[in-house]
């Protein structure tokens, strides 16, 4: 028995990086789980978003544990699908939901023509996840916990001028906002809801050719007196399993009196600044 054993997590963006480490966290300590990816481009994006392929590979990891999962392509942009892939997930898994973690996030930093997009997956998007689940967690009267997937991007003013870079920051800080509200008016039904703000995370998203030039550029800058992009800590980029740590502590009873935080996991790249 662990220790969420019996207990239902839904989880967006979950076909790679953060998202399936929160997953086969939160299974391998017991946990059923609904899985929620997009598994397509979007045409603002330009390094590879994650493929059906990569979902598959999340339910394999997950069943693995000995855990049952409910997998849906949707896009977090359209909240009745959401809400249709919640609803599906719910039903075969008990009807219950215990936990959520609105992970589902894009980066096309460098990209001029990004702003809608990245603010409606980054900000809207997790509106609409918390908005959806918000209902039936309140409803199954078990409280729970939610957490937000921001950014290092959400609690200083971290970018360039670009269009995609702006867009990310702004969401990424509209999160919190979301958090707070959501902490407040959820907080009589014993559901806490905390957002994590990690700093560059080894993932698809930073690892590939587009981001990392992104990030070469502001070094460039950096050398010419612009923002210091490093972390403090003697480490490049953290694992997608230290954020995953974090959130497991924030959505477990060890931290059931913790509500409306903004919990950076950066090695003290907040902190400099």
């Amino acid at each position: 028995m662990g220790e969420f054993t019996g207990k239902v997590a839904f989880i967006t963006g979950a076909a790679r990086g953060q998202g399936r480490a929160h997953a086969v966290k939160l299974a391998a300590a017991g946990a059923d789980i609904i899985a929620l990816d997009l598994c397509a481009q979007i045409d603002s994006v330009p390094y590879p978003l994650a493929t059906p392929d990569d979902l598959a590979e999340t339910v394999k990891l997950v069943e693995e544990t000995g855990a049952r999962i409910v997998a849906h392509q949707a896009d977090v942009r359209d909240r009745d699908a959401v809400k249709a892939a919640l609803r599906d997930g719910t039903a075969k898994l008990g009807d219950r939901l215990d936990i959520v973690i609105a992970n589902a996030g894009i980066a096309p930093m460098a990209a001029d023509d990004a702003w809608q997009d990245v603010i409606d997956v980054n900000l809207t998007g997790v509106y609409n996840t918390v908005d959806v689940a918000m209902k039936p967690m309140v409803k199954f009267g078990n409280g729970g916990a939610i957490v937000l997937t921001s950014s290092v991007a959400g609690l200083v003013g971290l970018g360039s001028p670009v269009a995609g870079s702006v867009g990310y920051a702004a969401a990424k800080h509209g999160i919190v906002g979301l958090m707070r509200v959501y902490a407040n008016v959820l907080a009589p039904y014993s559901i806490r809801v905390n957002s994590v703000h990690p700093a560059g995370v080894d993932t698809p998203m930073i690892d590939n050719e587009f981001t990392r030039a992104w990030l070469e550029g502001a070094a460039r800058e950096q050398q010419q007196g612009g923002p210091d992009m490093g972390n403090p800590m003697p480490v490049q980029t953290l694992e997608a399993d230290d954020i995953a740590n974090a959130v497991y502590w924030l959505v477990s009873d060890a931290a059931r009196y913790v509500t409306g935080i903004t919990l950076p996991v950066d090695a003290g790249f907040v902190n400099k600044l």
